[in-house]
């Protein structure tokens, strides 16, 4: 009998935890500005309330040695690999748009956590927090305006 409620105790509490712990599929779409030059790296991450670097969502651009000019990326994450590893994809060209989606926790949501782009081309600008918005459902759908390369940046939940 007492095996029988320790295990029903136990069971309830995973479940419990697993409840507590839920994420949120979000579709980030960054939308570029029409620039001369080559394709545009960008880095998009997480900050909490307190700008504190907490993750990264997504990097475009494959080659390392441009991650530096993602200035507030760079320092906050230091570029560690296992930062952005299987968070990557091409660098994208004047006019086009990337959309990626990401499952982030719901505890992120509403909190205080903002999401911010950097962005930079090669022999040109590189613009720290071309982006930076608020992660809040008021917030879905509603298109944010870069301040240099990102012509407008928005983000939606499943």
């Amino acid at each position: 009998m007492m095996k029988h409620i320790l295990l029903t105790f136990s069971i309830l509490s995973c479940l419990a935890l697993s409840m507590s712990a839920q994420a949120r599929e979000v579709t980030f779409t960054t939308q570029l500005a029409r620039y001369s030059g080559s394709g545009a790296y960008f880095a998009i991450y997480l900050l909490d309330a307190n700008n504190k670097y907490q993750q990264t969502i997504w990097v475009a651009g494959k080659k390392r040695k441009y991650y530096s000019h993602l200035r507030g990326w760079s320092r906050a994450s230091g570029k560690r690999a296992v930062e952005y590893d299987g968070k990557t994809g091409a660098s994208v060209t004047s006019g086009r748009s990337l959309t990626i989606s990401q499952n982030i926790d719901d505890s992120l949501i509403d909190s205080g956590y903002k999401i911010v782009i950097d962005s930079a081309v090669e022999d040109a600008n590189s613009n720290q927090a071309d982006v930076s918005t608020p992660l809040t459902t008021a917030g879905a759908g509603k298109a944010v305006i870069g301040s240099g390369y990102v012509m407008s940046f928005t983000y939606d939940f499943k």
